[in-house]
């Protein structure tokens, strides 16, 4: 049956100031529970919340880099609700009155390109932590997170597939790394998704919606979609309808279960936080903070297409990350050109040892500098791509700087012609059959030729000089 998928994200970035929103308490990850949660963030009595403003710098960089509204004069507000890790009973948040506005991204699903609504992102502080496990059937809380800043970012329900939700979050998360405003560590909670899900016939109105709550990789968010998706399916097709709820993706069992039914607003019982004034944003603000901007991804994307000739793939993994792209032009301006090969290595040989030992880039054994010498060495002829990959594996061990390994284990290039076409009438002297078969039309001969002619010079032989000299040879 027909059926139109409608998805709309809440995504919580949390901000990468040094202390949390309201309070001096430090938001440093993996402290002993409850070491960082200062009077303040407890909402203890006689305490007062001060607005950190770094956190609010954040939000207009965020703003500017979406071209969203930014509202010059926003509240926060007080969300209640009742829970274990939240030990106000509220939340400090913002409701009718968002720092940030309506703006927009664009994304790119199978070389077509969408525009997504991003209907509004707002500060807010980050609850404590339920801990469910080693307490012996017990739960504990930790309040560390409590008072963490938060942006979160609600998108337009614009997405209508599950792929289309994927490059909109991974699109955000790129976002407020290239912006250095989040480190984007799922794994951490840094950056978590809340999804609304909801289908209905094409046409039709908005039909009833379930919330998928915290998912913290790209790869559960994908599974829990589409099995809510296919959940909604069966139930409609079936005759039952939907019950508005917050649900919860069990990553183990690969499915969905019911957590709480989703509240209105209305159930938060919202009012202006009485101990926070109003936050007021002046034009000199957004001057300063736009000077901070960093050239952003999608506009880096197209340089690196023009300035270094990239084909779109290339570009799209190279500025995958700002970190990424900036060791790239160190390593093109390391060597001095060559913009695709040095592309090929960084994508290839770099990328793959990382993930082979799940190492970040700024953990690589091989600076950019480093990679940058390597590739030089393969433009000038001293060494061959084939031992680039020899030497490459011995930087990676530990071994030294390019020129020195070469020198260390005899790598380098022949390049003398004589010293090469005596290698050649060599091996044509000791291969008689093979060579009247390819005389004889095999050409296909050619390349058992220069693997004898690299394998006597253990491939130290210049490929281009072997290549044409041995066709000369044979060819006469």
């Amino acid at each position: 049956m027909n059926w139109e998928i409608v998805i709309g994200l809440e995504i919580h970035a949390q901000l990468a100031t040094k202390s949390k929103i309201f309070s001096g308490a430090s938001t440093a990850f993996g402290a002993l529970p409850n070491t960082q949660a200062s009077a303040v963030d407890i909402a203890l009595p006689g305490t007062l919340p001060v607005l950190n403003k770094a956190a609010v710098d954040m939000a207009i960089k965020f703003g500017l880099a979406i071209d969203a509204e930014i509202t010059r004069r926003s509240v926060f507000a007080r969300k209640h609700y009742f829970y274990p890790d939240l030990p106000k009973g509220y939340q400090i948040s913002q409701y009718e009155l968002p720092v940030i506005g309506k703006g927009q991204v664009e994304i790119e699903v199978d070389g077509d390109t969408k525009t997504i609504g991003v209907t509004r992102a707002h500060l807010e502080e980050d609850a404590g932590k339920s801990l469910h496990e080693d307490f012996a059937g017990m739960t504990g809380i930790d309040l560390n997170r409590a008072g963490t800043p938060l942006l979160e970012i609600v998108s337009e329900p614009d997405m209508r597939s599950v792929a289309e939700a994927i490059a909109y979050a991974k699109k955000i998360h790129e976002l407020v790394q290239y912006l250095e405003i989040c480190d984007g560590n799922m794994q951490e909670g840094s950056f978590r998704v809340d999804a609304n899900v909801s289908i209905r016939r094409p046409g039709e109105p908005l039909g009833t919606r379930t919330e998928l709550k915290n998912i913290n990789s790209f790869k559960f968010l994908e599974k829990a979609l589409q099995y809510e998706i296919e959940r909604h399916m069966d139930i409609l097709e079936s005759g039952g309808s939907i019950v508005q709820e917050t649900r919860l993706y069990d990553s183990v069992k690969d499915e969905t279960r019911s957590m709480r039914e989703k509240e209105e607003a209305n159930d938060y019982r919202y009012f202006p936080d009485p101990d926070l004034l109003p936050l007021v944003i002046t034009d000199e603000m957004i001057a300063e903070v736009a000077e901070t901007l960093p050239e952003l991804p999608d506009a880096k994307r197209k340089r690196f297409m023009e300035q270094y000739g990239l084909p779109s793939y290339d570009a799209g993994v190279l500025t995958g990350s700002r970190a990424l792209a900036d060791y790239y032009e160190e390593v093109v301006a390391t060597v001095g050109g060559e913009s695709k090969l040095c592309a090929n290595w960084v994508m290839v040989e770099l990328l793959g040892a990382l993930n082979k030992e799940n190492l970040l880039l700024s953990e690589s054994p091989i600076t950019a500098a480093m990679l940058g010498e390597l590739l030089a060495r393969i433009v000038d002829n001293t060494i061959s791509g084939k031992i680039a990959k020899e030497v490459f594996e011995a930087m990676w061990a530990g071994e030294g700087r390019a020129d020195e390994i070469i020198e260390a284990k005899g790598l380098k290039q022949i390049t003398d012609t004589g010293a090469i076409e005596a290698i050649i009438d060599e091996v044509i002297a000791n291969n008689p059959a093979q060579v009247e078969q390819y005389r004889s039309g095999k050409d296909k001969l050619f390349g058992f030729f220069v693997g004898q002619v690299m394998k006597a010079t253990q491939g130290k032989a210049n490929p281009k000089q072997v290549n044409e000299l041995l066709r000369k040879k044979l060819d006469g």
